[in-house]
């Protein structure tokens, strides 16, 4: 790791090359055993932390991590009890794990026991547990020893102190997460998106509840000593959180959030290790939450850009068709296809200059011509298309007076609201159920046809 520091030094000692690549190639015991920690973890907690998700339960982790502190409390005291120095991680880490399944079961409890829902349960839990754990943690330091046990770290972590016994655990959990994972995924995966479906087919939900929120006690208590009970939610949350915005099924967003994890992981440790005085635990969580940024602004499933370009597209694709729509029904009754901008102003009541960048476009794709003397044309390929659109808006629109009771005099503004999301198969269907292939006469009046 990068050499001692005063700790009244706040300078930053940008590191040299040699302990880049020392950190980077994890030529260092230490960097290494807490690399291999973190990325297992980060690993895990994006696996697990998918379902809790999914099954809209993000606070969970939440309080299960605040519910482990009076475990780890709890723990020490009785260590101290007994005979031992109370500083066995083994053995507060069981306690942790103890008092997480019960805040497990006390939120299973209240939402299946009474009318309350999952934020108040867990809300309940939450603070009652992480008050209990506060008092006993407070007597804890009281006792003899309990100031230095280092109980305070399970608040913020202590990845620096991991030795390789905790890293090879934090493999082991995560292994065993991977392989329950793989064998009910398909039971995890319909409990998350529909309970009561999963009880019609007769599954145990409660049973399969208590595995998943057995696996998220389980990977909340290991995630103490690296980010502390207070960061374990991020962990758990935030990589499953960007992971969405690129998955396409659970399948790919459960590996994408295993990877976003283990890399936060390694790349928190990293950090750590090269810049002097840097808790391991926070860093993981602000590359966590880094990642999560940049997936909310790029991740191609609704992420802020992608969406933006998808809306202006579809606003684009919107007022093409509008403007090619208004230039069939001003030209149907001709046969030179010929218009002014004013007859569509008059027909649409749309503003001059819209109509005018909504011409420029047309024109630009050829759907259209510009004569002299304000004069238009609609091209051959834009009568083609105009031809198209309209056929679309008028056999949705006889469909819905035929078969859903609308209104002639308010079909139009109906039809405008899906016609530019009508598939070709859907189309079709409207055709052969109305016996069409041909734009039909509009079944309402058109501006000054009236």
């Amino acid at each position: 790791m990068i050499a001692n520091h005063s700790i009244s030094d706040t300078r930053f000692v940008f590191p040299s090359l040699e302990q880049f690549l020392d950190v980077l190639f994890l030529e260092e015991y230490n960097t290494r055993v807490v690399v291999l920690g973190v990325m297992a973890l980060g690993a895990a907690a994006g696996i697990i932390g998918t379902f809790l998700l999914l099954r809209k339960r993000a606070l969970t982790a939440d309080a299960l991590s605040h519910a482990t502190l009076p475990g780890i409390a709890v723990a020490f005291m009785v260590a101290v009890a007994v005979g031992g120095d109370g500083k066995s991680m083994l053995g507060l880490l069981l306690g942790a794990f103890v008092f997480g399944c019960i805040g497990v079961l006390l939120i299973l409890a209240i939402r299946h026991t009474t009318r309350l829902k999952d934020d108040a349960a867990i809300g309940i839990v939450l603070s009652v547990l992480f008050g209990l754990g506060l008092c006993l943690l407070k007597i804890a330091t009281e006792i003899p020893g309990g100031s230095a046990a280092g109980l305070q770290g399970f608040i913020f972590g202590k990845a620096a102190s991991m030795v390789a016994s905790d890293a090879w655990t934090m493999v082991a959990v995560a292994t065993v997460i991977f392989l329950v994972t793989a064998i009910l995924r398909k039971e995890f995966t319909v409990l998350c998106f529909d309970e009561k479906f999963s009880t019609s087919q007769g599954w145990p939900v409660i049973k399969l509840d208590i595995v998943l929120m057995g696996m998220v006690a389980v990977v909340t208590v290991i995630a103490l000593q690296s980010v502390g009970l207070v960061l374990a939610v991020a962990m758990l949350i935030i990589p499953a959180a960007s992971a969405r915005y690129w998955a396409k099924n659970i399948t790919s967003m459960l590996i994408l959030s295993a990877i976003i994890g283990s890399a936060s992981g390694w790349l928190g440790a990293t950090v750590s290790a090269l810049v002097p005085r840097m808790p391991t635990g926070p860093v993981i969580v602000l590359i966590c939450g880094f990642l999560f940024v940049v997936s909310f602004i790029f991740g191609r499933n609704n992420g802020v850009v992608i969406s933006q370009w998808r809306r202006l597209q579809l606003q684009r694709r919107v007022g093409m068709q509008h403007i090619l729509r208004a230039m069939w029904e001003v030209c149907e009754d001709k046969t030179d296809k010929t218009f002014r901008i004013e007859s569509i102003v008059l027909l649409r009541s749309w503003k001059l200059a819209g109509v005018r960048s909504l011409l420029k476009r047309a024109q630009r794709k050829k759907y259209a011509t510009h004569l002299q003397h304000g004069e238009w044309i609609v091209t051959e390929v834009g009568f083609a298309k105009a031809k198209r659109v309209v056929r679309n808006h008028r056999l949705w629109e006889v469909y819905l007076i035929t078969y859903a009771d609308i209104a002639p005099s308010h079909v139009d503004r109906d039809a405008d609201m899906i016609e530019h999301i009508l598939g070709k198969d859907l189309v079709d269907k409207l055709e052969q159920l109305l016996d069409s292939g041909q734009p039909l006469s509009s079944p309402h009046p058109i501006g000054d046809k009236a």
